[in-house]
């Protein structure tokens, strides 16, 4: 087991994670839809799903997986870790503090579960790897981006870069890694994405909880990485939706086959 379970709660009902085969892992914090009637519901905070993020995981990491199936003898797949409960029982993309209901022991427990099990699927990578890849699946409403801001697709979180390089990154350096990549490639495209427009002010992220203290600041050769995706592309544009994953599978494919 990736934890020691706490055997009054079924955590697989709450928490689905599989190990993979490769030094990348998919994590869903806020696809869920699970209402636990005994954890009371969450005061303060964004309580809304980020709808379909789940089916864009799994169909993210059927490409990856797909993709080294053509070009390798043995099928390898990402690590994944995914959320089922509703986020405004328990948010695991904030700190302890602000991510349920002080007073809910069982909403304690599954917080603690599944962050030990993300540590330890990062772990698992830097020890037969020495590295890790983590991608943290979000999304956003087009319509709710404040006014005045750049109408993007995507939206990509990196607490500038401290999440992806330890020390800082010189910014000559900026486009010669996987967020640059990821960027360079969906500009060629002309699929909106941000950061990626130099000269109009951006919808940008820095990245919650989760990229930050399993960053590459924290935790050494731990690189991690927040993807938002537009409500166009996880619900409205299937033909897009398969678009960018397709081009995502196969960045990450390249990034998790580049020797290092």
């Amino acid at each position: 087991m990736v934890f020691e379970k706490d055997k009054t709660l079924n955590h697989d009902i709450y928490i689905e994670y599989c190990q993979g085969s490769i030094p990348l892992i998919i994590s869903v914090p806020h696809g869920g839809s699970l209402m636990i009637e005994e954890i009371p519901d969450r005061v303060e905070g964004i309580h809304g799903v980020d709808r379909n993020t789940v089916n864009i995981a799994c169909s993210l990491r059927k490409k990856i997986s797909k993709l080294f199936s053509l070009n390798q003898e043995n099928t390898k797949v990402p690590s994944y870790i995914i959320s089922k409960v509703h986020r405004i029982k328990i948010d695991f993309n904030r700190k302890e503090s602000k991510a349920f209901n002080k007073g809910s022991t069982t909403a304690k427990i599954l917080y603690h579960s599944y962050h030990k099990t993300l540590l330890n699927l990062i772990s698992y990578n830097l020890d037969k790897f020495n590295r890790s890849l983590l991608v943290d699946i979000h999304g956003f409403e087009k319509k709710k981006r404040p006014i005045g801001l750049r109408d993007v697709e995507l939206v990509l979180g990196t607490s500038n870069f401290k999440s992806m390089f330890s020390p800082v990154l010189p910014k000559k350096d900026w486009g010669n890694n996987l967020r640059g990549n990821i960027i360079k490639k969906f500009n060629e495209l002309n699929i909106a994405i941000a950061p990626g427009h130099p000269r109009r002010r951006e919808y940008v992220l820095t990245g919650g909880y989760t990229i930050t203290n399993y960053g590459a600041r924290q935790i050494k050769n731990s690189q991690t990485i927040q993807i938002e995706f537009s409500d166009k592309i996880r619900l409205e544009d299937d033909i897009l939706k398969e678009t960018v994953l397709d081009v995502l599978a196969q960045l990450l494919y390249n990034e998790c086959t580049i020797a290092k």
